[in-house]
């Protein structure tokens, strides 16, 4: 009997105003999905810093992760869902699996339009079953570890960054912490730091306030 191959990809990062984008897959044997469960694997927001530290370790060797960061500066360049798609992609064809199951990108209404269109920039030469859908993180174990993988990774980028720059918080627009560091930087005039995604609506409102 043929082992089938299953990646989970998961993103950390897509809303907020500071920080890279972080896309992780993590490649895993079927067979080996229960085992992932019993270690505690879950959607990454469900579990407290220290658990999700906790249950990457006790992963890492079940399976095959990978990372992909993509920076402010990228973000401010480009398009974001572009970029991020053709992260997938590369995760997607470097790992040649089975099936692959990505946390949903987008309304639930253009999922499949969003499915060929990374299947065309995968190419032909990988054959997989893809599955896209909403809360993948908390239904299907491979995504919940690639959930898992993206968090930290980008928790330990913003904590290496908050320690020279911070405390600016999570990064998120919601987050009063980093709203109050974002002022406070617009008013002193100098150059947002290159882990700033200056194109985004936040930027241009505190620039806006700091002027009063």
């Amino acid at each position: 009997m043929s082992r089938v191959r299953v990646l989970g990809i998961d993103e950390a990062g897509r809303g907020c105003v500071l920080g890279p984008l972080v896309v992780a897959s993590f490649m895993v044997e079927a067979s080996v999905e229960a085992a992932l469960w019993e270690a505690g694997v879950n959607d990454s927001k469900a579990l407290s810093a220290k658990r999700r530290d906790e249950v990457r370790l006790r992963i890492a060797a079940m399976g095959a992760a990978t990372v992909r960061h993509i920076s402010a500066t990228a973000i401010d360049q480009g398009n974001l869902n572009r970029l991020e798609e053709e992260a997938i992609a590369e995760l997607v064809h470097a790992a040649r699996p089975d099936r692959v199951i990505v946390d949903a990108l987008g309304h639930p209404s253009t999922l499949p339009t969003t499915v060929e269109r990374l299947r065309g920039l995968v190419g032909p030469e990988v054959d997989a079953e893809w599955l896209m859908e909403p809360k993948a993180d908390a239904k299907y174990a491979p995504v919940a570890a690639a959930s898992i993988f993206a968090k930290t990774t980008r928790d330990a980028a913003l904590a290496a960054l908050d320690a020279e720059y911070g405390p600016f918080g999570s990064g998120y627009p919601s987050d009063p912490l980093t709203r109050g560091w974002l002022a406070e930087w617009s008013a002193t005039g100098r150059d947002w730091p290159p882990f700033v995604r200056t194109l985004w609506g936040t930027i241009a409102k505190v620039a806006q306030q700091s002027m009063f």
